[in-house]
């Protein structure tokens, strides 16, 4: 497994993805003034992810705690993002790096070439727009929620989160 070339500390890549269900455009700069949190993952409709995707739903008032938004992002189509988000009732955007395939997913050092799918990285952005935590989950796990609703307690207590 690699390094992230993105790290804590630097400022978080700017992009402007359509966002499902209604296939807006979402930029992530228009989310400063809150922390974010950017869940790259592999597919729609897959076993692992749909158990990620739904915990994360399910316990998205934590991060409406915390004043944090949610994004989920991965190469597939806004369509297929469209399909997805309405058949699991998810309450936060899932963001389509469908075209120009995975660039976000490349910036963000979360793109597998030989599969043509984003990998599995979490990133938690403060509100100034600085990259304060990242996790790469191993290929088969699913992350849970902890490290992330860690780092924004950290975060919102004025302290570094932890990696």
């Amino acid at each position: 497994m690699t390094e992230l070339n993105l790290t804590v500390g630097m400022p978080a890549p700017d992009f402007t993805l359509k966002s499902s269900p209604n296939a807006e455009l979402l930029s992530l700069s228009s989310l400063r003034g809150k922390p974010v949190v950017l869940a790259f993952y592999p597919a729609d409709w897959s076993g692992i992810c749909g158990e990620q995707l739904s915990l994360y739903n399910e316990i998205l008032p934590e991060f409406e705690h915390y004043g944090a938004q949610l994004l989920g992002i991965s190469v597939d189509s806004h369509h297929c993002h469209k399909a997805y988000a309405n058949s699991k009732n998810l309450g936060f955007p899932l963001l389509a790096d469908f075209h120009p395939k995975a660039a976000v997913s490349q910036t963000y050092d979360s793109y597998n070439e030989e599969t043509g799918m984003s990998l599995r990285n979490l990133f938690v952005i403060d509100g100034e727009g600085i990259i304060r935590w990242t996790y790469r989950t191993p290929p088969g796990m699913n992350p849970g929620a902890k490290g992330i609703l860690d780092a924004l307690e950290a975060l919102s207590q004025g302290e570094e989160p932890q990696p």
